[in-house]
């Protein structure tokens, strides 16, 4: 009889917690529609972009949930690093990949690696430095100098979100792909970074395990670069030689979808940077794989990834808005106020001055190697180039959850108050530069005078001028690729000579072999052999 009853009440237990979830999920979704509803309605809004809408709409949800709870709670889901890391973060940066301008990306792609690699280094020895020289004096809390070191990886990744809903891609496409390359490479370095820093006994450092701590670096960039590579390639190699959309557009998409992700995957199992390899393996699958598919296909994959795109950033900046006002955080953090502000305070300082420590001196140096003064940074796109990396975003939350929650919730003190003072900083910084920016960038770039036309893609990516670029591989453009005749050649203009091998290997014996625009797969009578075969 007693057994009996306690399965009836473990059997109501989970009856009541299924139907809790249920309610949570509904009321998410809810506010995933509501947030894109006002973000259409604020579309030409001069302050407001659809990130600050989400945390606006996670900020009121929040606030109400406190007072229904009584200040129990404040969300609806209990944050954990690995809802971010495997399920929202993958289609973010697969579909930064394999929508972004090649031939722009290329072109600029020793700046954006130096702005991406080099300076998000400079940005985390100027702001790990500053911590522990600051921290370390405060009484904050059990933190040590691995703590300090994570701080600096947390606060220097950026979230150029908001600066490249503003920019235009047509009119500005030497900065645009520089603001959204440097994000895209500075996001892979910082988690880079924040994992190789777990692998180290940061206590006793000395020149031994600062080369090793490098040599590290070094061999997750380029093992998780290589095989993003080797993905791409393989599903296009796939595709070409089974041809599967003869029989079935769908496997053709699924199949894409699969291979990037396992992609990814692969590389967390592997303990390799996941973001770098699935950002490697859309670029690839835009040059390769996207033109082996049907015509029917070409569309779907690109909306598909946009849409899950879109869903993704949604969904992440509308649950750091409701996060915000965790009471249990704010509760451990709570007994010193003043000190907390004045933490988030010093943070948000050290972004700022970590920021500037790299964005001038490198524009300075990439300047003396630009003959062209239409090739160098100017001192307003300096300006631009700083104030968009200054907001900080999910990577930030996600990588500060990693380092000081366990299993999301907050157990020590000065833990207690980096999660808060990371939490004040993204708000601050995503809200207030976020609402600053339009109205900046209008100052330093006042638009060309003739508004560029194109499709509206739908949905909307925070992305979406890249959507435009799907048509043709920019790197088919023949235009500006001058041949090289002497060394000479090659020492003055080093890009396109090496656009012009690139070219001429990729011809010879990658698009023969993967495919690829003008090399698509022979099927008699298909639609995509009819309208692309014949280039």
């Amino acid at each position: 009889m007693g057994l009996e009853v306690a399965a009836a009440r473990l059997g109501a237990l989970y009856t009541t917690s299924d139907y809790a979830s249920v309610v949570s999920i509904n009321l998410f979704v809810a506010l995933l529609c509501a947030c894109i509803v006002l973000g259409h309605l604020l579309e030409e809004n001069r302050w407001v972009n659809e990130s600050i809408t989400a945390l606006i709409i996670g900020l009121c949800t929040g606030v109400v949930i406190l007072l229904m709870t009584k200040g129990k709670s404040s969300h609806l889901f209990v944050f954990s690093e690995d809802l971010f890391f495997i399920y929202l973060l993958p289609p973010i940066i697969f579909n930064a990949g394999f929508q972004v301008k090649k031939k722009q990306f290329f072109r600029n792609f020793m700046t954006i690696t130096l702005f991406g690699a080099v300076g998000t280094m400079i940005s985390f020895f100027t702001i790990s430095i500053a911590a522990i020289a600051i921290f370390s004096r405060m009484n904050i809390g059990t933190l040590d100098v691995g703590d300090f070191l994570a701080i600096g990886a947390i606060f220097s990744a950026t979230d150029s979100v908001c600066t490249l809903q503003v920019l235009n891609q047509d009119e500005t496409p030497f900065l645009y792909s520089l603001v959204f390359g440097e994000g895209v490479v500075n996001d892979a370095t910082s988690i880079v970074l924040f994992n190789a820093l777990q692998n180290f006994d940061l206590v006793h450092i000395d020149a031994a395990v600062v080369l090793k701590f490098l040599g590290n670096f070094f061999y997750l960039f380029l093992s998780s670069t290589f095989l993003g590579v080797f993905a791409g390639l393989l599903s296009a190699y796939i595709i070409k030689k089974l041809y599967i959309g003869r029989h079935s557009t769908d496997r053709e998409v699924a199949l894409m979808m699969l291979m990037a992700y396992l992609s990814y995957m692969l590389a967390e199992l592997l303990d390799l940077s996941g973001i770098l390899t699935v950002f490697f393996c859309g670029i690839v699958m835009s040059h390769y794989t996207w033109h082996n598919v049907t015509e029917s296909s070409r569309v779907t994959t690109k909306h598909a990834f946009a849409t899950l795109s879109f869903i993704a950033e949604t969904f992440l900046f509308l649950y750091v808005g409701m996060d915000a006002l965790d009471i249990e955080k704010w509760e451990f953090a709570s007994d010193r106020p003043g000190k907390s502000i004045g933490i988030s305070s010093i943070l948000l300082g050290l972004v700022l001055l970590g920021r500037a420590a790299f964005v001038f001196p490198l524009s300075f140096l990439s300047n003396l190697t630009k003959k062209a003064p239409n090739e160098k940074i100017t001192w307003r796109q300096q300006v631009v180039i700083w104030w968009a990396g200054l907001m900080r975003g999910a990577v930030s939350i996600a990588l500060a959850y990693n380092k000081f929650t366990r299993s999301g919730h907050t157990q020590l003190h000065g833990n207690a108050i980096m999660i808060t003072s990371t939490i004040t900083v993204v708000l601050f910084s995503t809200m207030v530069f976020g609402m600053m920016t339009k109205p900046l960038i209008r100052l330093l770039l006042p638009a060309s005078g003739h508004p560029v036309t194109s499709e509206p893609s739908s949905p909307k990516s925070l992305h979406s001028p890249l959507l435009t670029s799907m048509q043709g591989s920019d790197l088919e453009n023949t235009t500006n690729i001058v041949r090289p005749s002497s060394l000479r050649m090659l020492l003055t203009k080093p890009t396109h000579t090496v656009h012009y091998y690139w070219r001429k290997f990729d011809d010879a014996l990658m698009r023969p072999m993967f495919g690829g625009r003008g090399f698509v797969p022979f099927s008699p009578g298909s639609p995509t052999e009819q309208s692309h075969g014949g280039r």
